[in-house]
């Protein structure tokens, strides 16, 4: 080795706010608790990431309401992300893949608004005769216009949340700052064994609801099914923004 070598130069390129944070989540204004596993909870991801809280978008007003009229504030967040650094984005609820289309033309990035853009992804990988099935925190909100904007087939077994004691009431109805995880998780339970008591061919689960990945474990163990969730859509799209570097 050369001791008086001089250093090949080394350029570090700019241009952005934040460094390191490659993916940017759009955040519904909610007030209910964020356990770790929830989307919101940042603790939640194993790799840094860029949030944003959409106002006005409450969980009643997106879910319940369709999002009427929140599509140029989503966009507006959306770009103020990738502003601020977000090589891609995704978004706090399911029910937002309403705005998938929009929200892709707008910001020039890669777009993950939903959940549900796995269940064609799963779907290709059950044997003959079985089929997805999706847990939604609500199946009345869940129109055909969710599903396709989703590229879900609107056939797709579904079961809610609605009729449970703490989940739906918590996230949606009243919006409540106090949660029963124990009892919430019970919803979920109950919610997916109805879904494959009435659909038997159901092979594999893809829960809608970005709050529900903190139950996807126990859910998995009770129906000895794959279940998916917004937990493993978004390290996926991770992974594509940061492949592993394994060495030389």
């Amino acid at each position: 080795m050369n001791p008086h070598a001089v250093p090949a130069p080394r350029t570090a390129r700019g241009g952005k706010a934040i460094y390191g944070a490659p993916l940017g989540i759009l955040m519904l204004e909610a007030r209910f608790p964020r356990i770790p596993g929830d989307m919101g909870n940042a603790g939640t991801w194993p790799f840094p990431v860029l949030y944003r809280v959409v106002r006005g978008a409450s969980p009643e007003r997106v879910v319940l309401q369709g999002a009427r009229g929140l599509l140029p504030d989503f966009i507006a967040a959306a770009q103020d992300l990738v502003a601020q650094g977000a090589e891609a984005i995704t978004t706090n609820c399911g029910f937002l893949s309403l705005f998938q289309r929009e929200l892709q033309a707008a910001v020039g990035v890669p777009v993950a608004t939903s959940s549900l853009l796995q269940v064609p992804w799963v779907q290709a990988t059950l044997p003959p005769g079985r089929r997805v099935g999706v847990l939604t925190v609500s199946k009345g909100s869940l129109t055909p216009a969710h599903l396709e904007a989703a590229g879900v087939p609107l056939d797709t077994p579904m079961m809610g949340t609605e009729g449970g004691r703490e989940f739906f009431r918590v996230l949606i109805r009243a919006e409540s700052e106090d949660m029963d995880v124990a009892l919430a998780e019970q919803d979920i339970l109950e919610a997916g064994r109805a879904l494959v008591a009435a659909h038997p061919e159901v092979g594999a689960v893809v829960l809608e609801c970005t709050n529900m990945p903190p139950y996807a474990a126990a859910l998995q163990a009770a129906l000895g099914l794959p279940v998916f969730d917004i937990y493993s859509l978004v390290t996926w799209f991770h992974a594509g923004l940061r492949p592993r570097h394994f060495g030389a």
